[in-house]
């Protein structure tokens, strides 16, 4: 019930759009047959088909099938950007045309309604303009603290930098990624970990994205797991190939155990998880009794599954913490919630945690919004 609430803005304001059009496209329609057009009617009616169909892909991602098999087409994400805006745009458009009966025409409405409708039209057009130039390039160092009960003395503190969705590509270019690796370099971590998304449609560069990946430093070293961009390029093989090659462990349902002193921290990771498979099936086999278990998983939807099964700590990206979330009141509009109630930051279930970052890259447009790529820095601490 409670992610279900906190999808109500998104669906609301789609909800509201499809309305509006409907009503904009049948307005179109009466005037078309006062003019006895014989082509109007039908592209108009066309239109509105295909523009509701727009509007609906929302919807159509509620469902967990639908959602499962349309999650890696790239061109939907930059839909689902555009959905709102234009929706809202079509909603002051039809107002603009309406003259309620009974009451005499207003100029001085109708001239304030066009005023308004620009200005929604090229606000979200300046904002997109600031997200594209200054914000998804402003790469951040983010420092959380995870407690964790029974967490071994020589435990307490261990620093773990994580990357993630960093989409190589021309969205984030190998001089940006050269920064983003120098920026986990400078916080000296313990461990270095990547979970996911290293390139977006193709793997063409992957093999670039690797060896610039391959100048991450940490002590105990590289470590990580693949996201659902590499499962539909169906690279993982490859990838995991060439990062052995250049020092990096990516775990496909595999652990590695990293001593710290007398401590022991269990590292294992799993290929995306899809919910049509069911999670983590098998994964519990991965954790060690003695030790502090971490998973890393791309999808942050495996958390109750991972909480259920003792892992301590599971670190996620996915939702690049929306891309772009809206203030809204004492909400927030961000499309990642209409799929995944863990958007970002630290989230709790009795004794394990789980950390989704904003991740580096972009996907769909190349703008972010209220949710600016973060270079992660985990620091365990005891409760």
């Amino acid at each position: 019930m409670d992610s279900f609430l906190r999808r109500m803005p998104e669906l609301l304001v789609v909800a509201a759009a499809l309305w509006a059009q409907w009503r904009l496209v049948f307005r179109l329609l009466d005037r078309a047959a006062v003019r006895r057009s014989r082509w109007a009617p039908h592209a108009i009616r066309w239109a509105g088909i295909a523009a509701t169909a727009w509007l609906s892909l929302p919807f159509l991602y509620l469902h967990p099938w639908l959602r499962s098999r349309l999650a890696a087409i790239d061109w939907v994400e930059w839909l689902k950007g555009l959905c709102l805006v234009w929706s809202a745009a079509v909603l002051v458009a039809w107002l603009t045309t309406l003259q309620p009966g009974g009451r005499t025409f207003s100029p001085a409405r109708r001239r304030f309604l066009r005023v308004a409708q620009g200005a929604l039209v090229a606000a979200p057009a300046a904002a997109a303009g600031f997200g594209y130039a200054t914000v998804r390039r402003d790469f951040r160092v983010q420092e959380i603290q995870v407690p964790i009960p029974g967490l071994p003395e020589d435990l307490d503190g261990v620093r773990i930098v994580q990357l993630s969705d960093l989409h190589r590509g021309p969205f984030l270019d190998g001089r940006d990624l050269d920064h983003v690796v120098a920026m986990a370099n400078e916080t000296r971590a313990h461990l270095a970990v990547v979970t996911g998304d290293l390139i977006t449609l193709t793997d063409d560069l992957l093999e670039d994205c690797l060896q610039r990946l391959r100048a991450l430093r940490a002590e105990a070293g590289v470590l990580g797991c693949f996201g659902n961009h590499e499962h539909t390029a169906r690279c993982e093989a490859r990838a995991q190939r060439l990062g052995a090659r250049l020092g990096m462990r990516f775990l496909r349902g595999q652990a590695e155990r990293l001593r710290f002193g007398g401590a022991v921290l269990n590292v294992a990771g799993v290929d995306y998880q899809r919910r049509s498979s069911g999670y983590l099936r098998g994964a519990e086999k991965l954790l060690e009794p003695d030790a502090v278990n971490i998973l890393l998983s791309h999808n942050p939807d495996v958390f109750p599954a991972a909480a259920r099964q003792g892992w301590h700590l599971t670190l996620a990206g996915h939702t690049h913490g929306g891309q772009i979330t809206l203030g809204l009141f004492d909400q927030y509009l961000n499309p990642a919630r209409i799929f995944t109630p863990f958007v970002y930051g630290l989230y709790r279930q009795e004794a394990s945690a789980l950390y989704v970052t904003s991740g580096v890259g972009c996907v769909g447009v190349p703008v972010r919004l209220g949710a600016r790529p973060e270079v992660a820095l985990i620091r365990l601490c005891a409760t």
